[in-house]
């Protein structure tokens, strides 16, 4: 079984990377885990004209690699075999389409437990997943 695992850098998402390791030590499973953090680059187009595009996505890359790190530290100490990806774009897009192209089994996420209402107005990327995967999606609290 192949699982995705999306990293955000909240404990929602850290949570995510928890019940995963506890998921596959408990069935002792050889599942294939990747994680995958997504930024949206779209608030630094204006600042990559004064800094350069180059800067901005060296920066969006210290930033992933600075969530991944609890996240893979937890893998490691479960010993569960995993690896990542860092992606730039609109995030539950690329978590989906990153799901799609790699034929994941499942996807699993944090879920930051707004209220329902302020996800009517904002939405979520869970919710934008969920709608939109075509794979199974976990949520974790």
């Amino acid at each position: 079984m192949k699982i995705l695992v999306a990293i955000d850098g909240s404990k929602h998402s850290l949570n995510a990377a928890k019940y995963t390791a506890k998921l596959t030590k408990n069935m002792r499973s050889t599942d294939s885990i990747t994680l995958i953090t997504v930024h949206d680059n779209v608030a630094f187009r204006h600042a990559s004209q004064f800094v350069g595009k180059n800067e901005v996505e060296d920066y969006l890359r210290e930033l992933s690699e600075k969530e991944l790190k609890p996240a893979r530290k937890v893998l490691d100490t479960a010993e569960v075999k995993h690896n990542h990806a860092i992606v730039i774009g609109h995030v539950s897009e690329e978590i989906v389409k990153f799901a799609a192209a790699g034929k994941f089994d499942l996807i699993v996420m944090g879920s930051k437990g707004r209220s329902g209402f302020a996800d009517l107005l904002v939405g979520s990327v869970a919710q934008r997943v969920l709608a939109t995967a075509k794979q199974p999606v976990l949520l974790v609290k």
